[in-house]
């Protein structure tokens, strides 16, 4: 895959310590472009581009993703998500033309199948293959009781399983719907009309889209000393002790503090996303970098917040609900 360059100049903020307890920052001005967000996101007001069910997917966050981009003041050639998962941002930023090429790794050998067979070309493939596939209880545990040993079958297998286990979990352990949405079972999340859709839709990104096969850190690493890149980095949550990315994920584990100083090093400009942790916070004042907290809605529809990171979080000050975290840096 061709790789683009461009001379996109940014500059690095300057550490410093705040205190960063305050009160509830102001409502949105108008008269201009930034998305109004008076409570959690609807995720079905954001255009779906992922093929994915992904548990800790980010459709919610694409309003807010879209503000940075603006945020920054000029279009970005290229964006690299090293934890891509279900790729929802990098699919967002490509589609909306808010970026003209993007990169995305993961490590899941079932994911990055599915990746590299959009863009190795064989999007309209998975798209025949997922209309022509007559699901049942017993075609489902037939299928993924098989051993695929080619890369669109491994694909078809995972985006199967994806749409037909609890919440989307591909981990090991995950186990099928069985009453599902409104009492339809296994074929509850498969939808494959819009499926194969979103596939054909891919397959017109293809060409401007990268997929490594590789650990994150080491992508964060090899893209950050270029000052033309920016980053989304949305890592597995298991910072501060939080079990959800154990559960959810086959490769959860990850060294927060390790990354953190990665993100130290990058030239271009980074967001990073976050569960709202102490330890987190913490390394987020050690690191000089700057967070605030937005709500959303988790799958149990549950109001919850989470952390947003990074350097400069001042274009996130005129949203509403949105707020910095109350603890004090060291002065």
């Amino acid at each position: 895959m061709t790789k683009r360059t461009n001379t996109h100049p940014t500059k690095k903020a300057s550490k410093g310590h705040s205190n960063m307890c305050s009160h509830q920052l102001s409502l949105f001005s108008t008269g201009d472009s930034k998305e109004i967000h008076r409570r959690p996101v609807n995720v079905s007001s954001v255009p779906q581009r992922s093929p994915f069910r992904y548990p800790g997917g980010k459709t919610w966050f694409v309003p807010t993703f879209r503000n940075w981009i603006r945020s920054l003041g000029m279009k970005p050639q290229l964006l690299v998500e090293p934890f891509a998962g279900g790729g929802i941002i990098s699919l967002t930023a490509l589609f909306e033309n808010h970026v003209d090429s993007a990169v995305m790794a993961e490590l899941d050998d079932g994911v990055a199948a599915v990746w590299e067979t959009v863009v190795n070309g064989n999007a309209k493939w998975m798209a025949n293959r997922i209309m022509e596939f007559d699901l049942s209880i017993e075609t489902l545990v037939r299928e993924l009781s098989e051993s695929a040993n080619e890369q669109r079958e491994i694909a078809f297998q995972t985006i199967l399983k994806n749409r037909t286990s609890h919440g989307g979990i591909l981990a090991k352990g995950s186990g099928l719907l069985k009453n599902g949405e409104n009492g339809k079972g296994v074929g509850s999340r498969w939808y494959p009309k819009t499926l194969a859709r979103r596939f054909i839709e891919l397959d017109f990104i293809a060409d401007r889209l990268e997929f490594l096969h590789e650990d994150g850190m080491e992508i964060i690493r090899r893209y950050s000393n270029r000052d033309d890149v920016i980053f989304f980095i949305d890592p597995p949550y298991t910072a501060g002790g939080k079990k959800a990315g154990k559960r959810l994920y086959r490769h959860w584990d990850i060294n927060h503090e390790k990354l953190f100083s990665l993100c130290d090093d990058i030239k271009g400009q980074f967001l990073i996303t976050y569960d709202d942790s102490e330890e987190v916070k913490a390394m987020v004042r050690e690191h000089g970098f700057q967070m605030r907290l937005i709500p959303m809605s988790n799958t149990h529809n549950v109001t919850k917040e989470e952390l947003v990171i990074s350097r400069n979080m001042a274009w996130m000050d005129d949203y509403q609900e949105v707020h910095k975290p109350c603890v004090k840096y060291n002065q």
